[in-house]
């Protein structure tokens, strides 16, 4: 009988791990190098609108940055977006970063992994800047 209770105890842990493992979201770590993500915004018509982005992973949080882009505004207004990756796709919150310092610290951290191409760019940037918080 403790055969029994021990496989059945066996069995129910590795299905929980199983069904947590199928609904996990994604590992931060691997967006440390990775240069660019998908983000599936929705249009206030209900399409989706399909964008390229770069992201950073600031003390294991991602972040995703904009201007006055139409899919900022979808993000913005939804506070969702959906994250595709080679790896996978995930449905995340995202949350605009109210703080100025930690705006601050996200375009450093901007700048130190895109260098001189970010640089360039912050000359043609239009609007506020927006940073995003992704969240599970």
């Amino acid at each position: 009988m403790t055969s029994l209770l021990g496989r059945s105890l066996v069995g129910a842990v590795l299905a929980a791990a199983l069904a947590g493992a199928a609904h996990a979201g994604p590992d931060w770590s691997q967006f440390t190098d990775m240069q660019t993500v998908e983000v599936i915004s929705t249009e206030e018509d209900g399409t989706q609108r399909l964008t390229t982005v770069w992201i950073v992973v600031l003390d294991y949080q991602p972040y995703i940055r904009t201007s006055g882009t139409r899919w900022g505004d979808n993000v913005e207004r939804e506070g969702r977006l959906r994250l595709r990756v080679p790896a996978g796709e995930w449905d995340l919150r995202a949350e605009k970063v109210l703080s100025p310092s930690e705006v601050d610290r996200v375009v450093a951290a901007f700048r130190e992994k895109y260098g001189t191409t970010d640089a360039v760019l912050e000359w043609i940037r239009f609007g506020e800047t927006r940073v995003f918080r992704l969240m599970e």
